[in-house]
């Protein structure tokens, strides 16, 4: 069997190669202030300490600026996405959270921005911090809560929906010629990504540098340095990388659905290719386990096939 022919988009090798993703559950927070100062606030204290599971317990990142308009308060606003291993876990983690982040955050309140699913408590849980005098109200049929705190009080949605059907861990890996190539084209990739909804880029600015792989060589280390694409081991360990490449960048995305994930990393890796070669890309690869830890594939070939104008591959 022949070799596949190589996919090229403005001199930036597609490497044939896939990335491996996990189901996850996950919800859709909304918070508002009274400026988009304190909403921004409330909303990157909530989402802080979210980079994976591996370590936080969670991912989570800002998804979007939401205008007052929009809001379900008429007040400037953030959209917030959550993920979690098990839908256990996330019953525990956002109130939890909302209660230490956003109840505390001033003139902050918080809204269910997703409907349907599992019900994840957050009134329903914070209330009690009103200690009896926590007050609650049905309108358009769903339930808040109005929580006396010391600068007025703080109000807050029941519960938020939740889905199952929640996919964790899509990536792809940028190699480039030098570490500023590296970053301009991450750069480009999550201002591109950030325009689709549903998804999130969970690591700081949604670049992970230390991009890792499963196990250890120390003992109850889950995960370590992925030596094969670290420019400074070509020579003593075996490498992924060509000569020319001197800085890999990864980006890891979570979605609310797989189709989320897939339009998040077309949108990342189309903006990556725009910059090319001229920007110093050398190619794109992507983060697997030889298909053992997650039931999802994202195809590199497959999903870039449409904007390379070349035909889609069939299967999954």
């Amino acid at each position: 069997m022949s070799a596949p022919a190589p996919l090229i988009i403005n001199g930036v090798e597609i490497r044939d190669s896939f990335a491996e993703a996990f189901p996850m559950a996950g919800t859709r927070l909304i918070i508002t202030a009274d400026t988009p100062r304190w909403a921004h606030t409330a909303a990157a204290s909530l989402t802080g300490f979210a980079t994976s599971v591996i370590g936080c317990g969670c991912e989570a990142a800002i998804e979007r600026e939401i205008p007052a308009a929009e809001t379900p308060d008429g007040r400037p606003g953030y959209a917030v996405l959550i993920f979690a291993m098990s839908l256990k876990d996330l019953k525990k983690i956002v109130p939890l959270r909302a209660g230490q982040c956003v109840l505390t955050s001033p003139t902050s309140a918080l809204y269910a921005g997703l409907q349907g699913g599992a019900a994840v408590p957050l009134g329903k849980a914070l209330r009690y911090f009103g200690d009896g005098h926590q007050i609650s109200k049905n309108l358009g049929g769903s339930r808040i809560w109005r929580i006396p705190v010391m600068e007025g009080e703080f109000v807050c949605d029941e519960i938020v929906g939740s889905t199952t059907a929640a996919v964790g861990g899509g990536n792809f890996l940028i190699l480039a010629r030098s570490r500023p190539a590296a970053l301009a084209a991450a750069e480009a990739a999550v201002a591109a990504m950030g325009q689709v909804r549903g998804a999130i880029m969970p690591f700081p600015g949604g670049v992970v540098r230390s991009g890792s792989k499963v196990g250890s060589k120390y003992a109850g280390l889950i995960a370590s340095s992925n030596e094969a694409y670290c420019p400074t081991l070509r020579g003593i360990a075996k490498t992924a990388l060509p000569a020319e490449v001197e800085s890999v960048l990864e980006i890891v995305i979570d979605g609310l659905s797989e189709g989320e994930v897939a339009d998040s990393m077309r949108a990342g890796i189309t903006a990556v290719c725009g910059l090319g070669a001229a920007g110093g890309v050398v190619a794109v690869d992507a983060g697997n386990y030889g298909g053992n830890l997650g039931p999802f594939h994202f195809k590199l070939h497959q999903l870039m096939a449409p904007v390379s104008g070349a035909a889609p591959e069939a299967g999954r």
